[in-house]
Formats: C-alpha cells, structure tokens, sequence
C-alpha cells in the first residue's frame, strides 16, 4: 500500500505511464460524473465527494476545489487512483491531520476494491464534539466512501493499443469497411507509396485484428504494433 501524504504545495508535472499491457483487463469503470453525499456519526458531519481525475494533476485540482468549497471543515482526507485501476503508479492518499492510517488508507483500500480507475475522493470532516477514536475513524471515512460509491453512477474506459496497417491503395475501400464493421475507427490517414491507416485496438483484440486484415487481403495489407504489444 502507498504511504498517505500531505497535499504538495504545487502539483507535479504529470508523467505519461506506459502500463504492462499482459496485466489490465480492456476496460475498467470510471466515473461517470461528480457527486457528493454527506453522513452524520456522532454529530460529525462526513461530506464525500467523488470525482473523475485522468491524472495526478485532475486528482490535485480536484481536491483544492472540495477544500475551497468547505473551508470550515476541520479536515478534508482523500484518497485517488488517477488512471488504470490495476497498475497505475498515479495513486497516494492523506489523512490530512486526522491521526496516521485513519483516514486516507481506509478510503483508498475502499477505492481499489471498487476497481474503478480515474477516481479521486475528498472527505470533508465537521467535528462534533464527540471523539471517535481510530476504530472509528476507520469505520467512519470508510463508510462515507462505501456510501458515496452507492450513488456513483459509472461510465467505461476501454484500454487501446495503436496499431498501423500498411496497405496498396487498392484496398482502402475494403479495409475500411473491414475496420468499421469491427467498430475500430482511423485516428489518421497518410498516403505515400501506399495507404497507412493509424487507429486505436481494444487490447486483446490485437490477434482479431491482424488476422482480419491478413486474411481480407491475402496478404498484401500488414499490421504493426509498438514492441510492447507484440
């Protein structure tokens, strides 16, 4: 498990992480849109917000924005997975002065066992007078997460890897229709000495792919990979 961590004063540039691609699943949930949702344990008010970080950065915004928004709240935890919710690297927690592994740890733990990825969440504290004790900021950060994940409402990512087909002029035409019929769309095309097609492959489908185009054009049209996806 990462170690929770204090807000940096600045966000760090954000880093383009290249994952191993043997080791995701094609797809993954992310959020679908911001929410929050607020719980009262023994007259502290827990208010959770959940939102959609695509990178370190979002995440970083993300909670500036809750901490600006709740600027009475004793303390504002938070926890995110900014990418891949298997492998990425882009992942940290904060207490945020509630005492160690009470606060941050127990909201990320609930994140990852959700297996959603692009995820950030802030809760906000108003203590109420009533000491909880760390069992029960455990129970009470965790909870607030668990209940705010309830009303979440979820979209997918689909993982992609790039490919390129090279192929005679030809067969654009019939290349073309074969990729739209595998719902594969062209990011881009170039003409030289033939047609390079530049799209984007749900990962696993890979093999599918260059079959398709072997196959439909006895050869004469050819599909790369970068070396990763080989």
């Amino acid at each position: 498990m990462p170690v929770c961590s204090e807000l940096p004063a600045s966000p760090a540039a954000v880093r383009n992480i290249e994952y191993p691609l043997s080791a995701l699943h094609s797809s993954y949930a992310i959020p679908a849109k911001q929410i929050s949702v607020e719980q009262e344990i023994k007259r502290s008010r827990f208010v959770t917000d959940i939102g959609h970080a695509e990178s370190k950065a979002d995440a970083l915004a993300f909670i500036e924005q809750i901490k600006i928004r709740e600027p009475e709240a004793r303390h504002h935890c938070w926890a995110y997975i900014a990418g891949h919710p298997e492998s990425s690297v882009e992942r940290s927690c904060s207490d945020a002065g509630e005492p160690q592994g009470t606060a941050g740890k127990p909201m990320l733990n609930v994140i990852q066992h959700k297996n959603i990825g692009e995820v950030v969440v802030v809760v906000s504290r108003y203590f109420g007078g009533i000491k909880l004790g760390a069992g029960g900021l455990v129970r009470a950060y965790s909870s607030s997460v668990q209940q705010a994940f309830e009303a979440l409402p979820l979209s997918r990512r689909t993982a992609t890897s790039p490919a390129t087909l090279h192929l005679p002029f030809a067969l654009e035409s019939q290349i073309r229709r074969l990729l739209d019929g595998m719902g594969i769309e062209i990011r881009q095309a170039l003409y030289q000495d033939n047609v390079e097609l530049h799209v984007d492959v749900e990962l696993g489908r890979e093999p599918e792919l260059k079959e398709a185009v072997t196959n439909s054009s006895n050869g004469d049209a050819t599909v790369t990979f970068p070396k990763s996806c080989a």
